[in-house]
C-alpha cells in the first residue's frame, strides 16, 4: 500500500490527460464556493476579465454593475464609453498594485492624484486614458467622472458577494516623485513621457503578493461576507520593457502572477483560483485556443473556459437552475477593450 493508490483519476497525467481528447478533460477546477444566480458578482482586471462578466450575464447570473450608462444612451454608445466593460468604469486594472491603488482611493481615504493629460483641446484621465473616446471637455468633468467611478467601486464592494479579479501584468510604470502607478506608460495612449519622472518597474513576487493582500484586506474590511475568485490572464504581453525576448518575459510575468494567486488562494479560505490561464495555455490544449497571432484568445477558447467554469460548478454543487442556463451569445464577438494592444504600434519597422 502507498498513498498514490487511492488518488482519483484526475491526479494522474495518463488518466486525466493522455488517454483523453483535450475536449474531454474534466474536473480541472474544484471550486470552493457555490455561485448562485442570486449572488452579486463584481468583475475587474486585465482584458481577459471582460469575458467573465459577459458570460455571467448571458447565463442569467447577477453581474453587479453599480455604474450604469446614462438613461437613454444606446447599447453601442454605452460600450463605446466603457459602461458594462467591467463592473465600473475603472478601465483595465492590469496589476495588483493598480487594484490596491483603486481600493485605497475608494476605501482608505487616499485622495486620487490631480494629474491630467491634454490631447489637443481635450483632457485625458491618466488612470483611465481611453475611458472617454474623445477625452473630457474640462479637467473638472474628468475629476467628476473619476470620483463617480471611485464611489461606484466602493458601493459595489460593500454590496457584492463575489469579487472576481484577473491578474494580467507585472510590468508597470510609476510616477517617481509621487509613487502612484499608471495603467499605461505616459506617451503611449496619452500624456508625455518624461524619463526623469516616469519609472519602469517589473514587479517581483513579494510586491505582487503584498499588493494583492492589501487590496483583499481593504475590501474585506468594507464587506466581511465577500469572497474572491482569482484568475490569471492567458494573453501574452504585447511588448516588454525588460531586456528579454517577449516570450520569455511573458512566461516570467505569468509565472509570478500564477504563483501569487496560488499562494493567496491556498492560504485564505475566502479566496479561490479558477484556472483560465491553464485551460488556454497548457500544452494539453495544443495552442488551439489562440488566434493565428498566438496572442488573442479565439471565441472557441473563451467559450471553452467559461463552459468549464459553470460545468465545474455543476459537478461540485449540482445543476444550475433553469433560469441560469446560457440564454444568449455571451458577447465573445464584441470588441475587447485593451489599452495594452496599442504598444504593438511602437515596434520598429
Amino acid at each position: 500500500m502507498n498513498p498514490y493508490e487511492d488518488l482519483p483519476q484526475s491526479a494522474f497525467w495518463k488518466t486525466a490527460v493522455a488517454n483523453r481528447s483535450m475536449f474531454d478533460v474534466d474536473e480541472i477546477w474544484n471550486p470552493k464556493f457555490r455561485i448562485q444566480k442570486k449572488h452579486k458578482i463584481l468583475t475587474y482586471g486585465s482584458c481577459f476579465a471582460q469575458h467573465i462578466g459577459r458570460a455571467l450575464d448571458a447565463r442569467g447570473f447577477n453581474w453587479l454593475r453599480p455604474e450604469q450608462a446614462p438613461r437613454g444612451m444606446s447599447a453601442a454608445n454605452a460600450t463605446r464609453f466603457n459602461y458594462g466593460i467591467f463592473s465600473t468604469r475603472t478601465a483595465n486594472i492590469y496589476t495588483t498594485s493598480l487594484l490596491r491603488q483603486w481600493t485605497e482611493w475608494a476605501l482608505a481615504g487616499v485622495e486620487a492624484p490631480g494629474e491630467v493629460w491634454t490631447h489637443g483641446d481635450r483632457y485625458l484621465d491618466p488612470f483611465r486614458p481611453r475611458i472617454e473616446p474623445d477625452g473630457f471637455e474640462t479637467p473638472e468633468e474628468l475629476y467628476q467622472s473619476r470620483s463617480q467611478t471611485i464611489r461606484s467601486f466602493a458601493e459595489g464592494i460593500k454590496e457584492a458577494d463575489f469579487f472576481v479579479f484577473t491578474l494580467g501584468l507585472t510590468e508597470s510604470w510609476i510616477n517617481k516623485d509621487l509613487s502612484y502607478e499608471y495603467p499605461m506608460c505616459p506617451g503611449t495612449v496619452g500624456g508625455v513621457f518624461d524619463e526623469s519622472q516616469h519609472i519602469f518597474q517589473n514587479q517581483q513576487f513579494q510586491k505582487v503578493l503584498n499588493n494583492l493582500i492589501r487590496a483583499i484586506d481593504l475590501i474585506r474590511g468594507a464587506n466581511q461576507k465577500i469572497k474572491f475568485i482569482l484568475t490569471v490572464s492567458p494573453v501574452p504581453l504585447a511588448a516588454t520593457m525588460t531586456d528579454r525576448h517577449v516570450a520569455v518575459a511573458t512566461m516570467a510575468s505569468k509565472s509570478v502572477l500564477r504563483a501569487v494567486a496560488d499562494q493567496v488562494s491556498a492560504n485564505r479560505p475566502n479566496v479561490d483560483y479558477f484556472p483560465s490561464y491553464e485551460i488556454i495555455s497548457s500544452p494539453i490544449f495544443k495552442g488551439a485556443f489562440f488566434e493565428p497571432n498566438q496572442r488573442q484568445v479565439n471565441p472557441v477558447g473563451v467559450n471553452f473556459v467559461m463552459d468549464n467554469f459553470f460545468r465545474c460548478q455543476e459537478d461540485k454543487f449540482g445543476p444550475l437552475s433553469p433560469s441560469a442556463e446560457k440564454k444568449a451569445p455571451d458577447g465573445d464577438n464584441l470588441e475587447i477593450v485593451c489599452e495594452e494592444e496599442i504598444l504593438g504600434a511602437f515596434q520598429n519597422a
